[in-house]
């Protein structure tokens, strides 16, 4: 097995925000509070601490909430063990979150939860009085079904073809079987597909609803490491949130802090989400609707349910579990509830979590440090071999198509094709016109600088054919440098955001799971390449 790693701006699919983000910029420094390294955790050790003393209920209460959680589980020691601890003053947890793809969806969702334990691994070497708790927070009140109900297995979409509204935890798994059985014509029957079948029948066919059957897969895969796996659609736990929701539905707190924020946004990013007026949601079985202030009445849309103001504050006093955080929400909801240290998540995550600062100073919340997660590219050492031949650099496959036939094709080419001494040997012939026009008129200078750009865009014209001719002639073996390229970047898109786990799986088994915690760092600031033996 063989490790490379590249610079986020070498591996070119992440944002200029988070390539800034991560060599700590100037003009980005307000919007977070700490920055991810190992150094600045006992600072947000000490704040967390100090918060959580003051609300001593809420260890109570989450522990009691994941107790209850875990009670169908199986096989959960290590679990229970960090759930037990959450109860000390010094147990802290570090946190991702994702949603309930089906079959865990993209391959990143390893990479979330593999960084949420390498950095407590690397905590408790480097603050040993503490503990700290790797967890998976489950987006089970999210309702956008299309976004989970497939999974992708060497680039062909798995579906599951259902109805679906309200929050997709609460979905039930109805029809699953027919989704196993078309998965099964796909994966084989080696030993390892076996696995996978296994797991995926287990997880699905054996769980009434899409919460409990992504505990079960998350815990198969990550429970002897202590992963402890949040459900927030709960009672217990929304009902720590309840002076925060009022103070939502009455003052609409969260929209001004982050609208000021974003007002006030660098000019050289795209804002990523933008705050409604209320940021929650009412939930109930088959029903996730906004929540909206209109003529002195809270109406969720959609539906004929209205409320007074003090019909929905005494709703949301007996049933808190019936509201819902949007993404501006959610964040405050689990940095409220969780001793958290870090949240670690995907780029386009912690572009939304810097506009929420403001907005968590506002509610006296501690501010988590923000980690973008681990990213990976899994070759086969097949596939090594095949850029070695190339004669190409790993960083080379990440350029886009056309760079990379440009790249090999003025390497490969027998010919120079640069034109840059021509170009200077022309710009020195003009010196001499130049000098001349400068002794007449204007429009004689005007003449010759026309004339000199005609001459250098006629070598331009001249050079791109003759690159255009040579990559002709190299077309066989450019061909099978991006055939290759088409393969590691399926879609023309990052591994990880395309395949699922169990594509690579059936090669390398539950080994796989390993030789990613081994090697993949949290707090290392780059792009892995895993180069893994057949």
């Amino acid at each position: 097995m063989t490790l490379e790693k590249l610079t986020y701006p070498d591996a070119r699919y992440f944002s200029s925000l988070m390539e800034d983000y991560l060599v700590e910029k100037d003009n980005l420094k307000n919007l977070y509070h700490r920055f991810p390294a190992l150094e600045n955790f006992q600072d947000q050790i000490e704040e967390k601490q100090i918060e959580f003393k003051q609300k001593p209920k809420t260890r109570k209460v989450l522990v009691e909430s994941l107790l209850n959680q875990y009670s169908k589980l199986d096989n959960v020691q290590e679990s229970l063990s960090n759930i037990c601890l959450l109860k000390e003053e010094n147990t802290f947890t570090i946190t991702t979150g994702h949603q309930l793809n089906l079959f865990t969806g993209p391959l990143y969702f390893l990479y979330k939860i593999i960084s949420v334990i390498n950095l407590c691994k690397q905590l408790k070497e480097a603050y040993p009085s503490y503990n700290f708790i790797p967890v998976y927070w489950m987006a089970t009140e999210d309702h956008d079904f299309e976004e989970i109900q497939y999974f992708k297995y060497h680039g062909k979409k798995v579906v599951w073809n259902k109805e679906s509204n309200g929050g997709v935890g609460r979905l039930n798994t109805d029809g699953l079987k027919e989704v196993l059985d078309i998965f099964k014509g796909q994966i084989g029957t080696s030993k390892n597909a076996l696995e996978i079948i296994k797991l995926f029948k287990t997880a699905y066919l054996d769980h009434d609803n899409l919460a409990s059957a992504t505990r079960f897969l998350a815990h198969q895969l990550f429970g002897k490491d202590g992963l402890v796996i949040v459900d927030g659609d709960d009672h217990g736990l929304k009902s720590l949130m309840t002076p925060h929701f009022k103070e939502e539905l009455l003052d609409q707190t969260s929209y001004h802090k982050v609208t000021n924020t974003i007002a006030n946004w660098p000019e050289a990013y795209k804002v990523q989400v933008s705050p409604r007026e209320i940021n929650l949601f009412y939930l109930n079985d088959n029903l996730r609707e906004r929540i909206v202030f209109e003529n002195n009445l809270y109406k969720v849309v959609d539906t004929k349910i209205v409320f007074s103001e003090k019909e929905i504050l005494t709703e949301l006093e007996q049933f808190p579990e019936r509201f819902s955080p949007n993404v501006i929400m959610r964040p405050l909801y689990q940095e409220a509830i969780l001793p958290n240290l870090c949240y670690i998540g995907g780029g386009g995550e912690m572009a939304y979590w810097l506009e929420l600062k403001e907005y968590f100073d506002s509610q006296e919340i501690t501010f988590p440090i923000l980690l973008m997660r681990n990213s990976a590219l899994i070759l086969a050492n097949k596939e090594f071999e095949k850029v070695q031949k190339l004669d190409l650099e790993i960083k080379d496959l990440f350029l886009k198509d056309f760079q990379l036939e440009e790249r090999l094709t003025r390497q490969l080419s027998e010919i120079k094709i640069d034109f840059s001494t021509q170009k200077k040997h022309l710009k020195n012939q003009f010196k001499d016109l130049y000098t001349l026009a400068q002794k007449t008129e204007s429009s004689f200078e005007r003449a010759v600088a026309a004339q000199e750009r005609k001459q250098i865009k006629g070598l331009e014209n001249l050079e791109k054919r003759l690159l255009k001719a040579q990559k002709r002639k190299l077309k066989d073996f450019l061909q099978r440098a991006t055939i290759l390229q088409q393969e590691l970047f399926p879609n023309a898109s990052l591994q990880e955001r395309q395949e699922n786990f169990s594509s690579l799986y059936v090669e390398y088994g539950s080994n796989l799971i390993k030789i990613l915690k081994e090697n993949l760092d949290p707090l290392d600031l780059r792009f892995s390449v895993i180069i893994l033996d057949s």
